[in-house]
Parts: structure tokens; C-alpha cells; sequence
């Protein structure tokens, strides 16, 4: 009997030792998954702050930095001003402060704006445009002061004319104005033999870094 109390009481004890050593193993388990999680929580914390830390670099998030900055225009004898630096051509989604207006290449969104002929009546967006300009377009733009029988004629030549495009552009400083990429020039009115020119030298013309590329299939207003 005394055997069989003492083998008992062995069997409990090492039962309680047992249960011990896994009440301890489970603390040890939760203080584990404790600690990790602040891990992964601080981690996402400060990631976070590198993102809007960046984000705030960027000018808040809500526009890529000047891709076209480091360069300058180059007049030539005929009147067309050529843009004397790199234009990079990356895909973006934000809106891109371009160092000229209307600009004349540099980073765009990968959607190019319609430029079969196509006549806007409303500003479009300078990223989409520029795309156009990659494809070969070249890209018509007039504001409040250009006449009204200018820009119907205008209107009335981009629209039997594939790989241009025609636009309002408030901002820009002379009435009306041509952009192809990389070249652009002012005119003084439809009948400007400069327009034909312009037309002749930049559609599909030898800048185009892109040629053969659509002008259909885009965006379009």
C-alpha cells in the first residue's frame, strides 16, 4: 500500500510538474506574439512615416517634380523655338509641373489624348497632351486673346489633318501657339504661312520619338 501511495504521489507530482512546464511554455508563447506584433506594428508605423515623409518631399503627393526643367529654348531663324535639354519620357499618374506652357515633352500619363484631328473646346490635361506629342501630334493651343475666326479656321485644318490635336490653353503667354515635342512656336493668326510650315516640318516629323504610334483609342473628352 505504502508502495502503491508513493507511486501515486510521484505520478501527480510529475503531472503538476508537467503542467507547470506547459502554463510556462504558453507564457512564454503569448510574450512572443506580444513582442512580434509590436515589432511588425512599429514597423508599419514607421513606414508609414517615410511615406508621407516622401510624399511630402514630392510636394505633397499631388504632382511629380519638373521633368523638363534642365534645359532651355533655342530660337532658331525660322522662328521655332527647340527645347535644348533631355525630356524624359516616364509614365506617371500624378500631374507634372513642366517648365514651359504648353509644354513640349517630358514625363506624361501613359494615356495619350485622341489626336486624329481632334478639336477640344475645353482644356485638357498637360500629361495626356504630352503623350499625344510623343506619338508624332502636333498639339494647338490658343487662349482668351486669339480671335474667333482664327481659331475657327484653325479648328477647321486640325480637324482633315490625322496626328493633330487642338485645345484652349488659358495660361499660355501669346494667343495662339504649336507644340510638337521637343519644338514650338508662335503665329500670328490662321493664315500665318507659319502654320502650314509648322504642320508640314512636325507631324510625324523626324523629332517624333515614338512614330507610327496611335492617335486613336486614347482619351477623349
Amino acid at each position: 500500500m505504502g508502495s502503491a501511495k508513493k507511486s501515486n504521489t510521484a505520478r501527480k507530482a510529475r503531472i503538476e510538474e508537467m503542467r507547470r512546464a506547459e502554463q510556462a511554455r504558453e507564457r512564454r508563447a503569448r510574450i512572443l506574439t506580444i513582442a512580434a506584433s509590436v515589432v511588425i506594428v512599429g514597423g508599419l508605423v514607421a513606414g508609414g512615416v517615410v511615406l508621407v515623409r516622401s510624399q511630402s518631399d514630392n510636394g505633397g503627393g499631388s504632382a511629380a517634380s519638373d521633368s523638363s526643367g534642365k534645359g532651355r529654348f533655342v530660337t532658331g531663324k525660322d522662328g521655332v523655338k527647340t527645347w535644348e535639354g533631355k525630356l524624359s519620357r516616364n509614365h506617371v499618374t500624378k500631374a507634372v509641373k513642366y517648365a514651359t506652357e504648353p509644354p513640349v515633352g517630358g514625363d506624361h500619363n501613359q494615356v495619350w489624348m485622341n489626336c486624329n484631328g481632334d478639336v477640344y473646346t475645353k482644356e485638357i490635361n498637360n500629361t495626356n497632351a504630352v503623350h499625344s506629342l510623343e506619338h508624332g501630334a502636333v498639339w494647338v493651343t490658343y487662349n482668351a486673346a486669339a480671335k474667333k475666326a482664327d481659331v475657327d479656321a484653325l479648328a477647321a485644318k486640325v480637324k482633315k489633318t490625322p496626328y493633330t490635336l487642338m485645345s484652349p490653353m488659358d495660361d499660355q503667354k501669346d494667343p495662339i501657339m504649336l507644340s510638337a515635342w521637343g519644338h514650338q512656336r508662335t503665329v500670328t493668326g490662321a493664315d500665318d504661312p507659319d502654320v502650314d510650315k509648322f504642320f508640314e516640318k512636325f507631324v510625324q516629323g523626324e523629332q517624333t520619338p515614338e512614330p507610327g504610334a496611335a492617335c486613336t483609342n486614347g482619351l477623349s473628352q
